[in-house]
């Protein structure tokens, strides 16, 4: 899939402001950005929610615009809101899915059995909407994304509502799908979420792209890891002895010195330098940097 420098407005407001980026065949895509960035505007123009005010979206060569039949067919849309027909029962929604498609009862059903069977729905094949709970219905959402077995899977925010034990459960079948070979394209307020799937993220703000690369690599360049030592008793100010190497004490515990990019000589010199000075220490702690924290900086909502 490829953005080319998409544009939409609302009025005189640009809700996305020529944003591009690209998501290769099999990748893991984390799409992130804080509520109003202009995520679910983005992907409304993606399948054909919402028109195009510039640029082009082409879903494996095939335009949006143009040649919307072809690239719709390739896509299968998980979105966050339940948006059932509360008179069909479970199966009926697959198979009306199904024939939004072209497809026709005989030729899906097999497949439509082998999709409840995998998110564990067969046994309310025949229940209503009503009847599920917010787990089933969450399953139920991505089993119709993927009954017309699109090469491309975009999920918003998939997990929400749901509990701990359901969010590991959907993570291994995102991950299978991976393996099967379907693009994911994943948006989450979840930024564990993203870091545990996600290959590469693009991070929107204001509708404009403020990061776009490899998940690691974004952790590298922006993170930073935390070192803290913990002294026997508190301080007002780091020790002199310091100075050098950016220690602050934490304002919430005079007891604890935080350091950035300390490496392994830097705190063996440190720690040497503690102990000439007669400063006892009860313990050292790295606090490893998250996705979150890129994100915070990145779009200005805080810091660490």
């Amino acid at each position: 899939m490829a953005v080319h420098q998409l544009v939409k407005r609302y009025g005189d407001a640009r809700a996305v402001d020529g944003i591009s980026f690209s998501v290769e065949r099999g990748d893991f895509f984390g799409f992130l950005g804080p509520n109003g960035a202009g995520k679910t505007t983005t992907i409304n123009a993606i399948v054909g929610l919402a028109r195009i005010d510039g640029g082009r979206i082409e879903i494996f060569g095939h335009d949006v615009s143009t040649a919307w039949r072809q690239a719709r067919r390739l896509i299968g849309l998980a979105p966050q809101e339940y948006n059932f027909d509360r008179y069909l029962r479970v199966r009926e929604i697959l198979m009306y899915q199904a024939g939004y498609y072209g497809l026709r009862p005989r030729d899906v059903a097999a497949r439509i059995d082998a999709l409840l069977e995998r998110f564990a729905l067969g046994v309310k094949a025949d229940a209503f909407v009503s009847q599920l709970s917010g787990g089933m219905k969450r399953r139920l959402t991505l089993a119709r994304a993927l009954v017309h077995d699109p090469q491309i899977v975009i999920l918003d925010e998939p997990t929400a509502g749901v509990d701990v034990e359901l969010r590991l459960e959907l993570w291994e079948t995102l991950r299978a799908l991976r393996r099967e070979g379907k693009t994911i394209i994943l948006t989450t307020h979840y930024l564990e979420e993203a870091e545990a799937l996600c290959e590469r993220v693009g991070i929107i703000e204001n509708g404009r792209m403020v990061a776009l690369e490899e998940t690691a690599h974004l952790l590298r360049s922006h993170a930073r890891d935390e070192l803290t030592i913990t002294l026997a008793h508190p301080v007002q100010e780091p020790p002199p002895v310091l100075a050098h190497f950016g220690a602050r004490v934490d304002p919430q515990d005079g007891a604890r010195l935080r350091f950035e990019r300390l490496g392994p000589l830097e705190l063996s010199e440190v720690l040497a330098l503690l102990g000439r000075a007669g400063i006892d220490v009860e313990a050292v702690n790295t606090e490893r940097a998250t996705l979150q924290d890129v994100f915070l900086e990145l779009t200005g909502r805080g810091a660490r």
